[in-house]
């Protein structure tokens, strides 16, 4: 049975992903002096991990960036990539159906590797996604499969070591990867 997951306990394992992935930058390279900052998110706005939201905007370490478009923030993710910044999209599944084309051309042929939190807005906590009444939710799997992006189901706290696994598959595989936030964050 999923769980919602403390807006506290994303932001930790966001900053560490951030640090390591800074950490992993600086021992490849000769980098200059570290910026104040950890990492980005760019998030388009998303009643489904309010809480994480706006529990970033008091968070110092990181930068939020909000977006009018799933577009912008692919778009805008990318730059941050190519400028050496660690970066997360947070999305909801309505945006996910909306930046297909960006997606497909930016992350996916462009090669560029972002990382997605897709909020469930909708989610039953007493059904599979694939089973919802929600055609919003139920199709959202089988379209990240049809694009071939690798994904995972936070379904409580026991799943945030996921968060870094698929950020640094991201990395790995250059494109896009996404864990999917199964209930509204607390």
């Amino acid at each position: 049975m999923p769980e919602s997951i403390p807006a506290s306990l994303i932001i930790e394992t966001l900053k560490s992903v951030f640090r390591e992935a800074r950490s992993a930058r600086a021992a490849e390279s000769e980098a200059g002096p570290q910026p104040g900052h950890l990492g980005w998110i760019m998030s388009v706005p998303d009643t489904h991990q309010r809480t994480v939201l706006a529990a970033l905007e008091k968070e110092p370490s990181i930068r939020v960036l909000t977006c009018a478009t799933e577009d912008e923030a692919n778009a805008i993710a990318a730059g941050l990539y190519i400028g050496d910044e660690p970066c997360v999209a947070m999305i909801q599944h309505a945006g996910l159906y909306a930046s297909v084309n960006t997606l497909r051309g930016v992350a996916i042929d462009g090669r560029v590797p972002i990382f997605y939190m897709i909020g469930l807005l909708h989610r039953e906590s007493d059904r599979d996604p694939s089973e919802s009444r929600h055609s919003m939710v139920r199709y959202c799997e089988p379209l990240l499969d049809t694009f071939g992006v690798p994904h995972a189901r936070l379904e409580g706290p026991e799943d945030l070591h996921l968060i870094g696994e698929y950020y640094r598959l991201s990395r790995k595989r250059q494109g896009p990867a996404a864990v999917l936030i199964g209930l509204e964050t607390i």
